[in-house]
């Protein structure tokens, strides 16, 4: 992982413990009541979802505050951001707004860039784009990975390796928990998705080879439907918070004013519990978020 600057700016605390993460037998993703083990294993988390359009809301008005005050009402543990902007530009007034959003929510942040650009002229700032984890747990472990994009900021792309796959583990009161934040290709042909989801799951896969079935969320704006064929091995690794919760029909989330898609996740892995999942409505930006209320369990 590349040092961080200051739109980077990592926020680790706390210590693994000595705990070593457990999870459930695999298979069950259990409703709570079905839970096994002691109560006092199981740890409450809060997770969402929320592209900030780089701070701008439905009325295409910058308002990072708004976009604070949003996330605040939804009393988050964790949260991945998509569409972040780091010193970027004037349509965010040259703001880090990983770095702004964190200090008004009181939260650590880790930022994974997409984009680092040399800074304008006249500044010492890189230009930066990509995806933000905030967490009010501490954070004991944080990598950007690289998966395939289709670069929007060169001339006759091809796709290729590039950073913007976040993950944190959060110590969650004894329990680590993998948390990943992504944004997958929005063009309409599938192919770049496609090969982004074989790279999320070779990462979360190496995640699981080195320990021992790790707790793991998945939290993103996949740009695309939860039956599109490229989604569907990434369900054979992970379920779909809203669906366990809720069944397939609802929780569109695309656009805020009006939505009419579903291409906003949480995603979890075997052993994890789904309580809730709600889509929340706002008009902070042009997608609405994604809330999912987990339960998680401490190492043994």
């Amino acid at each position: 992982m590349r040092r961080p600057t200051p739109g980077q700016r990592t926020l680790l605390a706390g210590a693994l413990l000595g705990v070593l993460v457990a999870v459930l037998p695999a298979g069950a993703y259990a409703v709570a009541s079905d839970q096994p083990g002691p109560a006092a294993r199981q740890v409450p988390l809060r997770v969402a979802t929320y592209n900030i359009r780089a701070g701008a809301g439905m009325d295409n008005r910058f308002d990072i505050a708004r976009q604070a005050d949003a996330i605040r009402q939804l009393d988050l543990d964790v949260v991945g951001l998509q569409e972040v902007d780091v010193h970027w530009g004037s349509r965010s007034q040259w703001r880090d707004l990983a770095t702004e959003l964190a200090e008004a929510l009181d939260m650590g942040v880790f930022f994974g860039h997409i984009y680092d650009l040399d800074p304008p002229p006249g500044s010492p700032l890189r230009r930066e784009y990509g995806i933000a984890i905030l967490s009010r747990h501490p954070v004991v472990h944080a990598e950007n990975h690289w998966v395939t994009r289709l670069s929007t900021q060169v001339p006759n792309p091809t796709p290729e390796l590039a950073p913007g796959f976040p993950e944190v583990v959060v110590n969650v009161r004894g329990a680590l928990v993998h948390v990943y934040a992504t944004h997958l290709d929005y063009r309409a042909d599938p192919y770049v998705r496609r090969l982004q989801v074989a790279d999320t799951l070779r990462i979360m896969a190496e995640d699981r080879h080195h320990q021992d079935r790790p707790q793991q969320v998945l939290l993103g704006d996949l740009n695309a439907p939860p039956y599109a064929p490229e989604l569907q091995p990434l369900w054979g690794y992970v379920a779909d918070a809203w669906a366990l919760a809720n069944g397939a029909a609802g929780g569109l989330t695309y656009p805020a004013s009006r939505p009419a898609q579903r291409i906003d996740y949480v995603a979890v892995s075997p052993g994890i519990t789904v309580r809730q999942a709600t889509v929340p409505a706002t008009l902070a930006s042009d997608h609405l978020p994604v809330v999912a209320d987990l339960t998680v369990t401490r190492g043994f």
